[in-house]
């Protein structure tokens, strides 16, 4: 479980770090964050997810403190992040910030039920 929280910490925080690169490019003409960081935020996030689904293969977690469901909603909240931020990588031109919104918005929802999880769960 450390490792998924670890990896998902990580690729959560390279993100905040992308969409205030991309928000100072679109505000000041600066250059945008290069795809290749991108691309390596989704991998780790890939990665993390992957442990995700493996962790929820294991013993329940959390059912006596009613956060039972959010590892699984967690880890289909990070299959859209993760889909959306393919569509996102795919699209260099001119990203549009509804795009990166949207993506941002699963990540952070499926972030927050993972911690929610991993905290309440035993």
């Amino acid at each position: 479980m450390f490792v998924a929280v670890a990896l998902l910490t990580v690729a959560v925080a390279v993100g905040a770090g992308l969409a205030l690169w991309h928000l100072r490019a679109t505000d000041g003409g600066a250059s945008g964050p290069p795809a290749l960081v991108g691309a390596l935020h989704g991998v780790i996030g890939a990665i993390g997810l992957g442990v995700l689904l493996l962790v929820l293969r294991g013993p329940a977690r959390g059912v006596a403190a009613g956060v039972g469901s959010f590892g699984t909603t967690a880890a289909w909240l990070f299959g859209a992040a993760l889909l959306t931020g393919i569509a996102v990588l795919m699209r260099r031109q001119r990203v549009p910030a509804v795009m990166i919104a949207i993506h941002s918005g699963f990540a952070i929802t499926g972030y927050v039920l993972l911690l929610a999880w991993n905290s309440l769960g035993s």
